[in-house]
């Protein structure tokens, strides 16, 4: 309930962003002409958005013939979390990364690079991706990819003036380009803010130790995070620094290659992801906590 709350705030919020915009940009018939638009990018981001973002990363939908050994894990680690079989993609990219897109967990998808199947051994790539199917169970999803398409069009908006009308004077002209030049230049960190309030760092946190429950094996999933940290800054991802506002949705920041978009810097901080995973490890191993509250607390 929690996230559904978030979601349809989120939503509120981006379009009264879209309405005020276009106020500043047209007036009243501008307001109304963004209200119009911002509805119809709302209920198509709703039902289209993971289909959207996986056509940003080029992804290819793989089956159980195509790549057998990583398919049957995804299999194996559904069926230990009682989750649907979500569809399962491929990325092509040499940077090692993955993230989970869908509306609800009967809509879902996850999406690795070839970057991370050659990267990791079987058991991290388990651990990552228990990761990704505990978003999908947290319901996570959603909002992370609503969020990624429609933060990404706010910085579209300013960009189309025609939409709204406009004069044909050259003083009027000229006050128009400058507003238009502002809004870009205020929308991009906008934008990024959005991001940043919408998705929780404390999603990560807990998507790891649900994932550390599903998988059963919480220190290949703190190695898999050491090692595509290590990797994302060495590697650039290109459709991602293409497309920032999506950034959020992997399992590391697959901008950190660059050293720019701090503002979509979404994810905690890999040691503390790790030193967390690390001590679920431990009391994992303790008897005594285990008679105290169970396996898993």
């Amino acid at each position: 309930m929690h996230n559904h709350i978030r979601t349809f705030i989120l939503i509120a919020v981006i379009g009264a962003l879209f309405i005020g915009v276009g106020h500043l940009i047209g007036g009243p018939q501008g307001a109304l002409m963004a209200f119009l638009l911002a509805a119809a990018l709302n209920s198509y981001a709703y039902w289209n958005s993971d289909k959207i973002v996986l056509r940003m990363y080029k992804a290819q939908e793989i089956t159980s013939q195509t790549y057998p050994e990583f398919y049957r894990i995804v299999q194996t680690l559904a069926q230990k979390a009682h989750l649907p079989m979500p569809r399962v993609y491929i990325i092509d990219s040499h940077q090692p990364n993955a993230f989970a897109t869908g509306r609800n967990p009967q809509n879902a998808a996850v999406a690795a690079t070839t970057g991370l199947l050659q990267l990791l051994d079987s058991r991290q790539i388990a651990g990552v991706m228990a990761h990704e199917l505990a978003h999908i169970a947290n319901r996570d999803t959603l909002t992370m990819t609503l969020t990624a398409t429609l933060a990404g069009a706010i910085g579209y908006l300013a960009q189309l003036p025609f939409l709204f009308g406009g004069s044909h004077r050259e003083g009027e002209q000229r006050s128009h380009g400058f507003i238009v030049h502002l809004l870009v230049m205020v929308l991009a960190p906008l934008a990024a803010m959005l991001v940043q309030m919408a998705i929780s760092r404390t999603r990560e946190y807990s998507a790891d130790e649900l994932g550390a429950k599903i998988s059963g094996d919480p220190m290949a999933l703190a190695k898999a995070l050491e090692q595509i940290d290590t990797a994302a800054h060495r590697v650039d991802n290109p459709m991602a620094e293409e497309n920032p506002a999506t950034a959020h949705m992997f399992i590391i920041n697959p901008l950190s290659a660059s050293g720019v978009d701090n503002l979509f810097s979404t994810h905690p901080k890999t040691e503390n992801r790790v030193r967390r995973l690390a001590q679920l490890a431990q009391d994992k191993n303790d008897p005594t906590i285990i008679k105290r509250r169970g396996p898993w607390g």
